[in-house]
């Protein structure tokens, strides 16, 4: 008997190239903020260089990924999907009432292009912080560059509608849905209407919005394809996943979703095995310009992790969860030093107990971790 070879994912918490990173670009945007505090952007390139070292300027497009490309050449996932947190765009319409903004120059997209991310989710509570033009900009950026915008679009049809990534040779695609909540800090005004830009913006955690998540990816399911709900909720800090948003990941499972990929906290949280289906209740930030700012050092924010899934083609269980722990330097990833990476193990193992899940080093790979869990 022939084994079906898994199909790995690559899965990023939050990559916010705007304000400081935008900045150590080649082509850097406007850096006027309207910030209570910073009022440049600039300033945050030297609150970073105060606490790491100099940031050599410009940066080469593939600078802020760092040693996450080393980690993304030896997996070679089939299919990349990363939560763009940011608009890109030269738009000026800061959004009113909005007190941090981000944007990135369109001529630094090719910072994004050095990953080969084929799904951008959009649906967040930065896409929208330049206005509808911001956001139809990042929208047709994305599109003319091949980096597929997913969850955002001019109407809702096109905000919901899914990207499909196919994986060649006969093997089914990957659907991939975008879509965002209020407890992520998403306006309920940024929901996308019939003729109004917007964000795929799903109102609350109750089991009817979860069945119409999974009803909508059934609609367009094939034979062979997987499917993946990534989802921008919850809070920025802290390792709690409320029951609610458990029963609403389990939901999606219930409803035939493979793979839940949550996101919006600002450093890793717990992580389930519900049913054989991954849920990933909150990825952390990949990329951002934190360093320098402090208050929530507990959570070490500046280790950042890289998730590399592999589902079973056939059943969408998954059957290896591999991670590339990182730590930011100089707007910069580098791989986690071991003391780093036995940090993660402690802190994810005691986070997912409640959920049977266990992070351990991975015996296969030098510097890599990986998920051991319980199954049911």
């Amino acid at each position: 008997m022939v084994l079906a070879v898994p199909v790995t994912l690559f899965l990023s918490g939050d990559v916010m190239p705007g304000r400081g990173v935008d900045q150590i670009l080649p082509h850097p945007g406007d850096p006027a903020l309207r910030e209570g505090y910073i009022r440049d952007a600039r300033d945050y390139v030297a609150l970073a260089e105060s606490v790491n070292g100099v940031i050599p300027q410009p940066v080469d497009f593939s600078w802020p990924w760092g040693d996450a490309l080393e980690s993304l050449g030896a997996v070679l996932p089939d299919v990349r999907v990363i939560d763009l947190e940011s608009s890109v765009t030269t738009s000026d319409d800061f959004a009113p009432g909005k007190p941090v903004a981000y944007r990135m120059h369109p001529g630094n997209v090719p910072f994004l292009a050095a990953a080969h991310p084929d799904v951008c989710a959009l649906a967040n509570n930065h896409v929208l912080d330049f206005g509808r033009r911001g956001l139809e900009d990042t929208v047709d950026v994305l599109s003319r560059a091949g980096l597929g915008p997913a969850g955002a679009g001019r109407d809702a049809e096109a905000a919901r509608r899914p990207v499909a990534v196919d994986l060649g040779d006969g093997r089914g695609r990957v659907l991939v849905v975008s879509c965002a909540m209020a407890s992520a800090g998403v306006p309920s005004r940024w929901a996308a209407g019939e003729r109004r830009p917007g964000v795929d913006f799903v109102p609350d955690l109750s089991a009817r919005s979860a069945d119409a998540l999974a009803r909508r990816l059934e609609s367009v399911r094939g034979v062979g394809d997987l499917t993946v709900v990534s989802i921008h909720w919850g809070s920025n800090w802290g390792y709690g996943v409320s029951q609610s948003q458990t029963a609403f990941a389990r939901r999606l499972v219930d409803g035939g979703v493979d793979l839940v990929h949550g996101h919006s906290s600002h450093h890793a949280r717990p992580i389930e095995v519900y049913r054989g289906k991954l849920i990933l209740y909150g990825c952390g930030d990949l990329i951002d310009d934190y360093e320098g700012i402090t208050g929530y050092e507990r959570y070490r924010a500046d280790l950042r992790l890289m998730y590399f899934p592999a589902l079973d083609p056939d059943t969408g269980e998954l059957t290896e969860l591999r991670m590339a722990p990182l730590r930011a330097r100089r707007m910069r990833l580098e791989h986690a030093p071991a003391a780093d990476r036995a940090w993660l193990c402690e802190v994810l193992s005691r986070a997912g107990h409640a959920f049977g899940t266990q992070v351990e080093p991975d015996p296969r790979r030098a510097g890599g971790l990986t998920l051991r869990w319980r199954r049911r």
